[in-house]
């Protein structure tokens, strides 16, 4: 089994969360967990033209495509975008990508005022692959912002699971994790500026919380 079919199965598992258009519309944009809690997207500095990878259904897309923002989405699951066209695609401005995040962005002849991922495909694509990718898709003073879980203390890098548990077929799984002061020297070691990273708190202290990190191009 693929990564692509576990990201199909994830998104079959997703469809019954999501809600109808009207929940998505109502929740707005959010970079963490929890409904209506944190910063939305001023974080992107308002652009002209963003990015998003590992859009899944789309919903951020087409909230900040319904703000006049020509904003586009990258996902490798056929499943994911399939949901997102049904969701959004009558949105103009909104635009979806059937390809890997760094397939993308090396292939593309785009740039973008702001490319983000929101416990996306940032997250599981290894940062030394993805960093320059970014950057050089990036327009000058453009922003990069993701969010996603906290690492856990004292296990960083590549953080290996397995898609389908410990039953079925062999199904590996990465993602990257790193502290804070990782995050931002491995951002300017890439070429980034202003980064910053941070843990943002659930609203119930004693829950996870959700960290976010922002940085600008040259």
């Amino acid at each position: 089994m693929s990564v692509v079919s576990y990201w199909d199965r994830y998104a079959a598992g997703a469809a019954e969360k999501i809600g109808p258009v009207e929940v998505s519309i109502e929740k707005g944009f959010s970079w963490t967990q929890y409904d209506h809690h944190g910063p939305a997207e001023e974080l992107l500095e308002q652009p002209d033209k963003s990015l998003e990878l590992g859009c899944g259904c789309g919903d951020n897309v087409a909230y900040l495509a319904r703000k006049g923002v020509d904003a586009a989405g990258v996902d490798l699951s056929p499943a994911q975008l399939k949901k997102a066209q049904e969701r959004w695609g009558d949105v103009e401005g909104a635009r979806f990508h059937l390809r890997e995040a760094v397939d993308h962005l090396r292939t593309t002849d785009e740039t973008y005022d702001a490319i983000y991922s929101i416990w996306g495909a940032f997250w599981f694509t290894d940062p030394r692959r993805l960093l320059p990718a970014i950057r050089e898709r990036l327009n000058p003073h453009g922003v990069f912002v993701f969010s996603q879980a906290p690492a856990v203390d004292g296990c960083y890098g590549a953080q290996g699971m397995y898609g389908n548990g410990f039953n079925g077929k062999i199904l590996p799984v990465q993602r990257w994790a790193y502290s804070e002061e990782m995050w931002e020297g491995i951002l300017v070691h890439h070429g980034f500026l202003d980064v910053e990273a941070r843990v943002l708190e659930a609203p119930d202290s004693e829950n996870l919380g959700t960290l976010i990190v922002t940085a600008r191009a040259l």
